[in-house]
């Protein structure tokens, strides 16, 4: 039986039980959530923070998440956060229908939320200030433009999540390194190619992956010193 049918199950059986109305409405938006996460999301807020799962015979917010709605962790505090940074910065989206306005999607708003957090708009301090003109840039493209997270990542990760110095380096070197590995065993699998020839390659693979393990220590000591 699949989720949507489990939980159309629940919401009968929660109806017949005569259940809380809280109840059956988010186990009813779990239901459906696929196709109006924020409702769904609003559900769960309302869940979370009345704390209404304790009177369902749930001792915390993420049992009641999976055992009921059959919701993980990792979405449940997506939706909600997600729900929370539209409360926040742009509540106007909470009173869209998804068919005359664009509704984000939930992961694009996640990444919104999560963007921000990574800057000054946290209540802590912060290692580093968000370009604003950055940060309305990326509200544009959330929530107008409606971009999907994939095109997001392509745009504002250079912005909002900067790898250190040094890290495409390193990781240049580990995927040559692994790729030293991968043809070691492909040309031992290729027929009619001289042993003379396989030998050569890998004494010369062997080489290069010593090489490159000691440029990728080498590398690592200078931005460390860096650091």
């Amino acid at each position: 039986m699949g989720t949507h049918e489990k939980l159309e199950r629940l919401v009968g059986d929660l109806q017949a039980h005569g259940a809380e109305e809280l109840r059956v409405e988010t186990a009813r938006r779990a239901r459906d959530f696929k196709r109006s996460w924020i409702r769904m999301a609003e559900a769960l807020v309302h869940v979370r923070d009345g704390e209404a799962y304790r009177g369902w015979g749930y001792h915390d917010f993420y049992s009641y998440c999976a055992n009921e709605l059959l919701i993980r962790r990792a979405t449940a505090d997506k939706l909600t956060g997600s729900f929370v940074a539209l409360q926040r910065h742009a509540p106007a989206v909470l009173r869209r229908d998804g068919l005359t306005e664009r509704v984000p999607t939930c992961d694009a708003v996640d990444y919104f939320a999560k963007a921000l957090q990574n800057g000054s708009d946290t209540d802590g301090p912060s290692d580093r200030a968000i370009d604003e003109e950055a940060v309305e840039e990326l509200t544009r493209a959330v929530f107008e433009e409606g971009a999907p997270v994939t095109e997001l990542r392509k745009r504002f990760n250079p912005v909002f999540h900067p790898k250190p110095e040094g890290v495409e380096q390193i990781e240049l070197i580990r995927r040559a390194t692994a790729t030293a590995r991968k043809l070691e065993r492909m040309i031992d699998d290729i027929d009619g190619l001289p042993r003379r020839v396989v030998r050569d390659g890998h004494a010369s693979l062997e080489a290069l992956k010593d090489e490159l393990t000691a440029l990728l220590a080498r590398t690592k000591a200078t931005y460390a010193e860096a650091g």
